[in-house]
């Protein structure tokens, strides 16, 4: 994060709009720069190198006149490379590529696209709409659109006010035993509950969401009794959502969150619960100073022991770095 920030700060010392897509990827527009700054090829190659030079790594910069085309360019041959990919270079550069390199273009959706016969994004980008509206849907109009380069997202300057905290991990292996399962969204659920605390927030809603190793998805959701940031008893309902929404499938996907916030300022407890909520509150704060102090890993549940499972999971915020399909 402290390489991301930085970065971010050489782009803003020359673009008033800076959009960051993920923890190592931004969308910047050079509308109206060149008078100031020359061809955004030049001025690239400039930035490529003076964050090679400040910060010490190197970048890959696609350009384009959207940004899909523009984040396709950036995934093209690696490292360290500037690469365009404008209307006119998209049947040379683009439509040769496998159907599987096109954004939201999933393993479910390639799967499907080969039966149909479809094996390259420029197939893709010639087939008819029609037929793909019959297999996918409108999904079907969203991934002939992008093959043929279409696309409209203006880069925006910032993400959308955050309505919840999340936090998935894909597994490298078939989960098919409910213990080691709910060890994954416990790992999920610390990582998650830490960031609701540090952001003096309290949830109400708790969902889970699971993707078999045949990429078939399911979720639940519940509304908890009382707000609250306490790990445990977020846990709890982690565990009874999973156990109603488990369909036994082998699982390779787990994805925790939790929505309806509110501030933790003048949050009404229960008197029933009130000696619980302190010893936990107490118990979640202490832990979270320790692990801010010494390390992720310097205090774990015993359940972690011997496992092979890493005790906190999950990748970047999803509040700070929207998918980009809520992009584009």
């Amino acid at each position: 994060m402290q390489c991301s920030d930085a970065m971010v700060d050489i782009f803003k010392e020359y673009f008033p709009l800076v959009e960051r897509y993920s923890v190592d990827e931004c969308f910047l527009d050079y509308t109206n720069m060149s008078n100031h700054f020359g061809s955004p090829i030049s001025f690239a190659h400039h930035l490529k190198d003076k964050i090679q030079k400040k910060l010490g790594f190197t970048v890959n910069i696609g350009i384009s006149n959207n940004k899909l085309l523009a984040k396709m360019a950036s995934d093209f041959e690696k490292p360290n490379k500037i690469h365009t990919l404008f209307p006119n270079e998209i049947q040379e550069k683009m439509w040769p590529l496998p159907v599987s390199d096109l954004f939201m273009v999933g393993r479910a959706t390639n799967a499907k696209l080969i039966k149909l016969g479809i094996y390259t994004i420029g197939e893709l980008a010639n087939s008819d709409p029609k037929l793909l509206y019959t297999h996918f849907k409108s999904h079907g109009y969203l991934i002939h659109a992008y093959a043929n380069g279409i696309a409209t997202s203006i880069v925006k300057p910032c993400s959308p006010e955050a309505k919840g905290i999340g936090n998935s991990t894909t597994i490298s292996f078939d989960v098919t035993d409910s213990r080691t399962a709910k060890l994954i969204l416990l790992s999920l659920t610390e990582t998650v509950c830490m960031r609701l605390r540090d952001s003096d927030m309290i949830a109400k809603m708790v969902s889970v969401s699971i993707k078999s190793h045949d990429f078939i998805s399911l979720s639940h959701q519940m509304q908890l009794a009382e707000s609250t940031d306490i790990t445990n008893d977020i846990y709890k309902a982690i565990c009874i959502l999973f156990d109603e929404a488990w369909n036994k499938e082998p699982i390779r996907h787990l994805g925790v969150r939790i929505s309806s916030l509110s501030s933790k300022i003048n949050t009404q407890l229960s008197l029933f619960d009130f000696d619980k909520h302190e010893k936990y509150t107490a118990l979640d704060e202490s832990i979270d100073k320790i692990r801010l102090r010494y390390g992720n890993t310097s205090i774990i549940r015993a359940s972690f022991l011997h496992s092979g499972l890493r005790p906190l999971n999950g990748g970047m915020p999803e509040e700070n770095y929207p998918i980009m399909s809520s992009l584009l």
